[in-house]
This record gives structure tokens, C-alpha cells and sequence, in this order.
């Protein structure tokens, strides 16, 4: 990965923040990240799909659920930028794992949303 690339990537605030809320979550699956962020389900997925291509996120299947995850082969330099980014987005994003803690736990997070 070329820091240039994961700079450009991570340039759009959507992608930003779904990046640094996957990290801190471990995986998250759409419907989640769409509530979180209040945004649709076609703008959440496209900012995905970039992040993907960006290499910064894998995904898998679990059923009708898709699950993004950080890309396990990161490069350390990478590691650490997605670490001082969340130290700078600290408030906003303790803001948002609150909207996330509100939807349940997963199991029910399925039945009430996804």
C-alpha cells in the first residue's frame, strides 16, 4: 500500500469514520454502519467498496450479512496513521460507538435493524 493511496482513501470523512469505527469494533456489518452514520444504505456501500479497493478493509459473508474488518496485511505505518487519526477523533467517535451501543447486541441488532 502506498501512502498515498490510503491518504486519498481515508481523505472523504464517511470513509474516514467508517474506517475508524470498524478498527475500534473489530467488524461491523452494513446495516450497523448505516444507522451509526445516518446515511444510506447505497452511500455506505459505495464508500465500502472503496475502502476495499483501497486495501484498508476485507470483508466476509454470514448469511444475508456482509461483515467488514480491517485488512489483516496492513503495513505498520498504516497501523499507526489509523491510530492517530481515531486519538484525533476521539468525541465524535465515542459519539457514535454510543449510537451503536444503543442498537443492542448483535443478536438483537439483526432482528431490530439489519
Amino acid at each position: 500500500m502506498e501512502p498515498n493511496k490510503l491518504f486519498k482513501c481515508l481523505g472523504d470523512d464517511t470513509r474516514l469514520l467508517l474506517t475508524l469505527l470498524i478498527r475500534q469494533e473489530g467488524e461491523l456489518c452494513v446495516c450497523e454502519m448505516t444507522h451509526v452514520l445516518e446515511e444510506s444504505q447505497p452511500k455506505v456501500s459505495r464508500h465500502l467498496a472503496q475502502l476495499r479497493g483501497c486495501g484498508v478493509l476485507n470483508d466476509r459473508r454470514e448469511g444475508q450479512w456482509v461483515y467488514y474488518g480491517l485488512q489483516e496485511e496492513l503495513p505498520t505505518w498504516a497501523v499507526k496513521v489509523l491510530e492517530a487519526a481515531s486519538q484525533g477523533e476521539v468525541e465524535r467517535l465515542q459519539r457514535l460507538q454510543q449510537r451503536l451501543a444503543s442498537m443492542g447486541n448483535r443478536p438483537e441488532r439483526r432482528l431490530a435493524m439489519c
